[in-house]
């Protein structure tokens, strides 16, 4: 299964700009730390009742003030949930990051949903080699196969363990953007829908990788549509398609990134979805991600 209508999202109680993540997000911008906070929760809470607006089953858990961890308000980096049960845990780059690991997140998850297993990847942090989460993985679930630019925070080494684990197949590359620096996560940089694939072709400079790419994606018969780096930029990639309780499929997005889409790519993904977009400027302009970094899709059985 592809969607999913539960989500996991954490509401935050000290978003701020983070320099550690910012050596190599260049998505970031250090904005106005002292409204960021208020303006991040105007935005979470706000996106929240759209989700829920459109029956999806969100579970909300406050983030708590110590240990301090500015992006907790992006879960689906440091944890995954699927479908046979299982939770990963995921090694994180920026050491702050790797706090946000907090044991009450899994347990009101724990009280809601049905746990049978739990993979641990957080000891590659010693070997200084990260994976992070559905950041570093775009996943097309009913195909088994693992999209992942590898950068910094992407390491070919735990992404093949990954798959390994979950039997996928791999689909690495390459993606730059348009000053030739590395993109952190792949998921700002394509989203795999049911029957259709967004994706910056340009941001992957090798003709190989972009053809294997290219043919991978065709193989699945999804269709592909195009962003370019200056979409990218505004987070038009960073999508997430949903489905509500009553199956009907929802794409969700930032205002930003909706705004940066043409008429007739919009058309293209109306043609096979609704699109739900949100203002999350605070939220992508301190924390360097958007609506799909804010969500952790729960393929868990809910407790009856």
């Amino acid at each position: 299964m592809q969607n999913t209508s539960t989500v996991l999202m954490i509401r935050p109680v000290h978003f701020a700009y983070n320099a550690e993540t910012a050596v190599n997000n260049k998505f970031q911008v250090a904005g106005n730390e002292e409204a960021a906070q208020a303006k991040a929760l105007g935005e979470f809470d706000a996106f929240v009742e759209k989700l829920r607006s459109h029956d999806i089953d969100v579970t909300v858990v406050n983030d708590t003030p110590e240990p301090h961890t500015p992006d907790s308000i992006f879960p689906n980096n440091w944890i995954s949930f699927h479908d046979n049960g299982t939770i990963v845990l995921y090694p994180m780059y920026a050491v702050n990051r790797r706090a946000e690991r907090k044991q009450h997140v899994v347990d009101a998850i724990n009280s809601k949903f049905n746990i049978k297993n739990k993979i641990d990847l957080t000891a590659y942090e010693g070997e200084n080699i990260f994976l992070e989460g559905t950041g570093s993985m775009v996943l097309d679930r009913e195909n088994k196969i693992a999209y992942a630019c590898v950068s910094e925070r992407t390491n070919k080494k735990i992404l093949e363990d990954w798959c390994n684990q979950f039997a996928y197949t791999s689909c690495s590359f390459k993606a730059t953007d348009s000053n030739g620096n590395e993109i952190y996560h792949t998921n700002v940089m394509m989203c795999v829908a049911d029957k259709y694939v967004v994706i910056c072709l340009d941001s992957i400079a090798n003709n190989d990788e972009r053809k294997t790419v290219i043919e991978t994606i065709t193989k699945t018969g999804k269709e592909i549509i195009i962003i370019s780096l200056e979409q990218m930029n505004h987070f038009a990639g960073n999508m997430l398609q949903l489905q509500n309780r009553n199956g009907k499929k929802i794409l969700v997005m930032s205002q930003q990134a909706y705004d940066a889409l043409s008429y007739q790519q919009i058309s293209s993904l109306e043609k096979y979805n609704h699109i739900l977009s949100s203002n999350l400027d605070s939220i992508e302009m301190n924390g360097g991600g958007s609506a799909r970094c804010m969500i952790a899709e729960v393929f868990l059985n809910q407790l009856v």
